[in-house]
């Protein structure tokens, strides 16, 4: 599976990696999991710098309504997301949707200076 992910509940902290071809069926099991673990309003960082998709525009834009949604219906953490420069276009009214979301939101190129910005978020993700 191209996307793996862990939900740390000490930490309230999502990070997710994708390492080739993600599909929908597996960016969905991954919004499942969150939701069942009730780590909406954890932070979230999501590493695509290795990973690629192959669905069509109106899939991706269904996830980020999906996300969206989630935003509109409570607090939602902070989210740092490395995309790399090829990507970048073909996700840009995605992260458009995201960023209309009241939460600390970047994006980066690289995955380390992400993770620095999400660990510096940690007071927002444990203030109520």
């Amino acid at each position: 599976m191209p996307l793996h992910w862990t939900i740390d509940s000490q930490q309230k902290l999502v990070t997710a990696v994708a390492e080739g071809n993600v599909t929908r069926p597996e960016f969905v099991a991954f919004l499942d999991d969150v939701d069942r673990a009730g780590a909406e309003n954890y932070r979230k960082l999501f590493d695509g710098e290795r990973g690629e998709t192959h669905m069509e525009a109106e899939e991706i834009l269904a996830l980020g309504a999906r996300m969206r949604a989630a935003a509109e219906r409570g607090r939602v953490g902070a989210l740092a997301v490395v995309v790399p420069t090829t990507h970048a276009a073909a996700l840009g009214r995605v992260l458009g949707m995201l960023a209309a979301a009241e939460r600390p939101m970047r994006v980066f190129r690289q995955v380390g200076p992400a993770r620095k910005w999400i660990r510096g978020q940690r007071r927002a993700a444990t203030v109520s």
